[in-house]
């Protein structure tokens, strides 16, 4: 059939392709059977070079979304309607795909044109789906009312997998400079089992995330819509094939979460209702768009957070964290539930081995200390580094027997180094007398402990 005629009036960008049936009934080669000047000058082709009926991934790359889409286009002779991330374009595209008559009984064709913006255009939602635009609604609702981050998230995978009607469906964040993933939330069937999330952090399972980032870098997700994909998934990866067969995965909808041109980790759903697929992809589109930002600007935030509370020299928690610690406790914002005890150390002989050994050598003591610390106290104690010498230990969880315990292990594991040695003050209190009063006589018995060390030692005595 010719469309030249027809296809030259349209003034957007437009083509037409055929979509071949094979005799099973699946997708077939897909042609560029016509195009627009417009069209070609989108890819970069003359008329004069451009040949009509060859494969459309001579023009473009090729996309194994784009075919399912055409191929469902022209199969169930349906008019399709989507606002998709275009990956590798970097940029987004409102697309729309009309069934044209076609009087080849095993060849269909199809009218495809597109609008692309760099941008995300959340005008152009006005046009999706209303259970689209009820879904982002939800997320966004989700979001702002709730202030436990984590809270919302379960909720927004559950409402996710119901959606997709899958059998599990879950966030994994991922670093790849690490080399590191974790669960982020996760939503099962009544009939499934809960992820191991030490498999996350296992090495064996990087290599499949690495897996996840090239197969959907060639489009914008990867879906497998039944076993007999699935088994074409075997010839491309041998390991991700028997990782999904051996978790009895059938069907899959993959999605890379970007931000900052990166990967930040991935929305998966397994044993989705495959018979959905468009109206689950309109979704998950610009779904995966919204968590993306969210989770990226949650990571920013908790990443100057941990600057702001950590010593970089140490790793310790830092005076701002302290003073924000104990501002939190006076005010019963995060009080303290039981007995607890506090700790004061000064690093004896700092200033000596400055001077003597210079300042790198002095930083190596103060890192000493702090691994010293660190092995004392147990992960329900808070250690901050709160001036140039100066540690702060909240022992919480133990009991004034214990903390005094503690408090000869500390002195035991200084003894037990080279040169690590501290002025030493305690003081253990009930949980209803004010936390300052608790560190005030903890910081004057640390300073007699230091004030009797260098009566013992007066050739250490700091110089002024």
């Amino acid at each position: 059939m010719n469309y030249d005629g027809f296809i030259s009036h349209l003034k957007t960008v437009a083509s037409v392709l055929s979509v071949s049936l094979n005799p099973d009934g699946t997708c077939g080669k897909i042609l560029l059977e016509a195009a627009n000047d417009a069209y070609l000058q989108t890819i970069h082709t003359r008329r004069e070079d451009f040949v009509p009926g060859r494969p459309y991934d001579l023009y473009v790359p090729a996309d194994r979304n784009y075919e399912a889409m055409s191929y469902r286009c022209v199969k169930e002779s349906r008019m399709i309607h989507a606002y998709v991330d275009a990956g590798q374009y970097n940029a987004w595209m409102e697309i729309y795909m009309l069934p044209l008559v076609s009087d080849e009984p095993n060849k269909g064709y199809y009218l495809f044109s597109y609008d692309m913006s760099e941008k995300f255009d959340a005008e152009r939602l006005a046009d999706v789906p209303p259970e689209t635009a009820m879904q982002m609604l939800s997320i966004s609702v989700r979001l702002r009312d709730n202030s436990d981050f984590q809270e919302a998230m379960n909720a927004i995978i559950r409402d996710i997998r119901l959606y997709c009607e899958a059998n599990q469906c879950c966030i994994i964040l991922t670093d790849f400079r690490k080399r590191s993933s974790s669960m982020l939330c996760e939503s099962v069937a009544e009939t499934e089992q809960i992820m191991d999330r030490e498999i996350l952090e296992a090495d064996f399972f990087f290599p499949i995330i690495e897996i996840w980032d090239r197969m959907t870098s060639e489009s914008n997700c990867y879906i497998i819509h039944d076993a007999k994909e699935l088994e074409q998934l075997k010839e491309k990866d041998q390991m991700w094939y028997e990782s999904l067969k051996a978790s009895g995965v059938y069907s899959l909808v993959l999605y890379p979460l970007k931000a900052g041109g990166e990967t930040i980790g991935f929305i998966m759903a397994t044993n989705f209702n495959s018979e959905r697929t468009l109206a689950i992809k309109t979704n998950l589109e610009v779904a995966t768009f919204l968590l993306a930002a969210e989770i990226a600007n949650r990571q920013l935030f908790t990443r100057m957070k941990i600057l702001s509370d950590t010593d970089l020299l140490t790793g310790l928690y830092n005076r701002n964290a302290m003073n924000n610690r104990v501002s939190d406790i006076v005010s019963g914002t995060a009080p303290l539930t039981a007995d607890y005890g506090v700790v004061f150390a000064d690093l004896n002989g700092l200033k000596n081995v400055n001077d003597e050994e210079g300042h790198v050598a002095g930083d190596q003591l103060l890192k000493d200390a702090a691994d010293v610390l660190r092995a004392t106290y147990t992960s329900e104690c808070s250690i901050f580094r709160v001036g140039g010498d100066e540690f702060m230990v909240l022992v919480e969880g133990h009991t004034e027997e214990e903390f005094v315990q503690l408090t000869l292990k500390l002195r035991e594991n200084c003894e037990a180094t080279r040169h690590v040695r501290m002025a030493i003050g305690t003081f253990f209190s009930p949980a209803s007398e004010d936390i300052r009063v608790a560190l005030h006589n903890a910081d004057e018995a640390m300073y007699r402990d230091k004030r009797d060390y260098y009566d013992r030692h007066p050739e250490l005595k700091r110089r002024i």
